[in-house]
């Protein structure tokens, strides 16, 4: 009989990278100006965008 496998990866893998991304944006807000606003707008920008995305579907 085999072992199970963990799911953890597979349910929090994607939270988890949009978290990243969205403590990146924000400390990039709190850097300078600049491209660090650039990053800022990205790093915020994604997962706003991914949200739309996924409420648009249904």
């Amino acid at each position: 009989m085999k072992p199970r496998q963990s799911n953890f990866w597979k349910v929090f893998s994607v939270p988890l990278a949009i978290g990243i991304v969205s403590a990146t944006g924000l400390f990039a807000a709190l850097l300078g100006e600049g491209a660090w606003d650039a990053l800022s707008w990205i790093g915020l920008g994604i997962p706003v965008w991914i949200s739309v995305r996924g409420l648009l579907k249904r």
